[in-house]
């Protein structure tokens, strides 16, 4: 979080920066938890889609509150394609969350023992298209889960970003055949002119001789097929139909009326206020490349 953010008048952008945090979207991890509890007594954590890394330093904060013996078992992971600076007692993956490598990765600097939470804030470049963004944006919760059923232990909690829209219904349905609670819910950080809410799934619960296994080669259908969230096969016959009761989850507004309102900002900035620096370097995004070839006039299109 720069000074090229778009809007430096937002209260918890400016919070953000008081407070060390390299992203406003630390305050939605905070008010989660505010209301969940589900970092209490927690030692591995997974962080998917981290960069720019604010959520990674909410559970350094968290995890790490004082100097104890338990310390030494802890463990912070977090993943992302882009690159991240570091962040104090986290460990940073640059991969691909859907390929079997990355799982192994992670599995190792857990030395085999499963991870108590699993967390997903990331989302695709919105196009405007709500429908489009919507079905996007559950593929890529779709696939942060595949990781997370191998990932995560029996009882744990798996938190992701969403797009509320017309058909989060179906999402919901299906989260609840691998989890005991399914909740939406809705932090105070989050702008209310967003679409954007967070599922919350408490208490893991995979199906009985259900192994999961990731596979580069195996579709997201194919993966749950043997949980019964996935599709039929073609000798499978069309089961008779029935009338089946919605699938409807909680919606829970997370952080208080005493917390900030989002979608408020500063009308005036005294002028003797101090202006804080970014608090992380920009790193290189892979576009940077693209952009130095169109300055000197070498990114145009052959006809």
């Amino acid at each position: 979080m720069g000074k090229s953010s778009k809007d430096k008048r937002d209260l918890y952008y400016r919070k953000a920066k008081e407070q060390g945090f390299r992203a406003r979207s630390a305050f939605k991890l905070l008010q989660l938890d505010e209301q969940f509890h589900f970092l209490d007594n927690v030692t591995r954590v997974v962080d998917l889609c981290a960069a720019p890394g604010s959520w990674s330093q909410v559970l350094s904060r968290r995890l790490f509150e004082g100097d104890t013996e338990d310390n030494a078992s802890k463990r912070i992971v977090a993943v992302d394609l882009q690159p991240m600076f570091p962040i104090d007692n986290v460990t940073t993956i640059q991969a691909d969350i859907t390929h079997p490598k990355t799982l192994n990765k992670i599995m190792d600097l857990f030395e085999g023992e499963k991870a108590d939470f699993v967390c997903s804030d990331g989302a695709p470049d919105v196009t405007g298209l709500h429908d489009l963004d919507e079905y996007v944006q559950q593929q890529l919760i779709l696939s942060a889960l595949q990781l997370t059923t191998c990932l995560l232990r029996e009882g744990g909690v798996f938190v992701a970003k969403i797009f509320r829209g017309r058909d989060i219904d179906m999402l919901y349905s299906q989260l609840s055949y691998l989890f005991e609670r399914v909740v939406c819910a809705k932090p105070r950080s989050s702008r209310g002119t967003s679409l954007e809410s967070f599922v919350v799934c408490i208490g893991y619960k995979p199906p009985q001789n259900w192994k999961p296994c990731l596979d580069v080669n195996m579709s997201v259908e194919d993966f749950f097929q043997g949980c019964e969230i996935g599709r039929l096969s073609l000798s499978d016959k069309l089961p008779d139909y029935k009338e089946e009761p919605r699938s409807i989850a909680e919606f829970i507004s997370c952080g208080g009326l005493d917390s900030f309102d989002s979608d408020a900002t500063y009308h005036d900035v005294p002028a003797d206020s101090t202006a804080l620096d970014p608090v992380q370097p920009p790193t290189n995004p892979p576009y940077k490349r693209a952009l130095e070839l169109k300055r000197k006039g070498m990114f145009t299109r052959t006809i």
